[in-house]
Order: structure tokens, then sequence, then C-alpha cells
């Protein structure tokens, strides 16, 4: 999800390492602050791939900063792996947040609601944190009070995720039919 995030904001507007960092951790928020030692290597990665550009400019003082923007090529890269995320890009729901603060640079509304179909259809399968026999336990089954809260919880959550979906989905397919 680094890499979606990098070139997400760098499609944004150009910025320098530090500044795009901090936009990242913003992203991730405290579950997954991004450390220099994960990102200069995937920003390096990048820049050898032709997706960033990196110029320097005047900074404070005797330093001069590095300011990152996305070439052509890394907006391809981007719109490619918006349109084709991976099957723990949807599932997952950090990585799906990540997935769904890019969504909008996709131009086809049809391209964002399939998307947003493929989160709704996992959405809708059968799941909890606790299984017997491989079935899903429900919160009524739940003894633990604490695992009791979880499913409670993760419930209301999913409940308010498919309203969301169901309702952004009908909007995106009405801008296609309006558009077609």
């Amino acid at each position: 999800m680094l890499t979606l995030s990098i070139l997400g904001f760098l499609a944004e507007e150009p910025l320098h390492a530090y500044e795009l960092r901090a936009r990242i951790s913003g992203l991730s928020g405290h579950v997954r602050p991004v450390s220099d030692g994960a990102l200069y290597p995937a920003l390096n990665r990048l820049r050898e791939a032709g997706y960033l550009d990196r110029q320097e400019e005047p900074g404070r003082g005797a330093t001069p900063r590095q300011v990152l923007s996305l070439t052509d090529a890394g907006r391809v890269e981007l719109l490619r792996r918006l349109r084709e995320p991976a099957e723990v890009e949807i599932t997952d729901r950090n990585s799906f947040l990540v997935v769904l603060a890019f969504l909008g640079h996709l131009p086809d509304p049809a391209d964002q609601a399939r998307i947003l179909r493929r989160r709704l259809e996992f959405m809708n399968r059968p799941a909890s944190y606790f299984y017997v026999d491989g079935k899903p336990l429900r919160a009524a089954q739940m003894t633990d009070r604490f695992r009791k809260g979880m499913i409670t919880l993760a419930a209301g959550t999913s409940r308010a995720d498919r309203a969301w979906l169901e309702a952004t989905i009908a909007d995106l397919e009405g801008e296609s039919a309006a558009g077609a």
C-alpha cells in the first residue's frame, strides 16, 4: 500500500519526501506510520522504474530540498493499480481505505463502481473474527463480553460500509448511464 500511497499523493502535486511521509502517515494513522527505512527504498525503486522524478529546489540553509513528482509512466501505473487492486486491497479494511483515498483519480465512474462492487461482494460474505467448525460465530453466540463487543462493533461498521457502498455504486452507475 506504500507504493499506491506514494503514487496517489504525487499524482495530486509534487512533494518533498518529508511532506510525502507525513501525508502517508496521516492516511494510515496510528495503525501503520511509515518510517524512513521503508519510504526511501520505496522511492528509489519507483524512481528506478521510471515512475518518479526528483528535482532539487533551494531549501533552508545550504541543503537543497528534494522534490518528487510523478512521471507519465507513474500516472499510468497509478491508474493500473486502481483499476486492478489485488484481492487483499479489497478484503483488508486498511488497504481498501488506501485504494478508496485515490479512487477518484480513475476518470471513469464505471471503473470506480466496479471496484466498489468488489468490496461490496466481499462485505456481503458471512464473516467473523471467531469460527466453530468453519462457520462464523455471531454476537448472540458469544459468551465472552469482549469478543461479543468486537463482533457487535464490526457488525455496525459493516452495515455503515455496505450502505455507503450501495449508495455510491448507484450514484456512479447513474453517472455512467448519463455519460453513455
